[in-house]
């Protein structure tokens, strides 16, 4: 039995949902969500990673984050393409796990995999709800999607919102060092290291919002709430 889940992030490659909405993720399990992570590609090659070291990682990230499902949709990393093929199998899953939110990277990049992403995330949204159709499944619209922030672009973020991550800042650290391969291998006399400009990054947006971590988020769509008690 598949799980309904509350909310699902997708990623371009492992280690962006965690770099991106990781204390987001670890908040809402802690919260009682159903939350889950979809990878759209396994993230390799790169210079000293591999498949069996990417997804070793992966299972470390996924055992930190605390989330009961992840999965793969095996598209070609450095290729990906919002192609009709990649929308079928996207809405597919949307139909088989039903997720409420939808968490996507924000779509301007210097990254070609994310802004395809993006693109695929946001057509395979718009088919999953079609009748009279080849997809498997009933038909299912999510209600939002709600864009992270893992640029490779040098983009001065204008966030619709900022969570605060304070209590969960640790464990999305711990996430994203499992990824040693992207992170920390033949680069261990950078300074500062990538790590500690993550935690820089979080520091200054729980600055803007009076704590001590945030992580921004951002929407195309107007964001409504139903009181004000949720503010900082």
């Amino acid at each position: 039995m598949e799980p309904q889940l509350d909310m699902l992030v997708i990623a371009p490659h492992p280690d962006d949902a965690e770099l991106g909405a990781g204390g987001a993720i670890i908040k809402m399990v802690e919260l009682g969500w159903r939350v889950g992570v979809l990878d759209l590609t396994n993230g390799e090659p790169t210079p000293f990673g591999s498949l069996e070291i990417r997804a070793k990682e992966t299972r470390a990230a996924t055992s930190i984050l605390g989330i009961p499902w992840r999965e793969n949709l095996g598209l070609p990393n450095r290729f990906l393409e919002p192609t009709l093929e990649a929308r079928a199998k996207l809405a597919n899953v949307f139909r088989r796990v039903r997720p409420k939110w939808l968490f996507a990277p924000y779509w301007e990049d210097a990254h070609p995999d994310h802004v395809a992403a993006t693109q695929l995330i946001e057509a395979a949204r718009f088919w999953s709800k079609l009748t009279k159709s080849d997809l498997e499944g009933e038909p299912y619209h999510p209600q939002r999607i709600f864009n992270y922030y893992c640029v490779h672009l040098k983009h001065v973020a204008q966030p619709a919102f900022v969570l605060d991550i304070s209590d969960q800042w640790e464990k999305k650290a711990a996430s994203i060092a499992a990824y040693a391969s992207q992170f920390t291998v033949g680069k261990e006399n950078v300074q500062p290291s990538f790590l500690e400009r993550i935690r820089d990054e979080a520091a200054y947006w729980g600055k803007m919002i009076g704590t001590r971590y945030g992580e921004p988020f951002t929407c195309r769509e107007p964001i409504a709430l139903t009181d004000l008690r949720g503010l900082i």
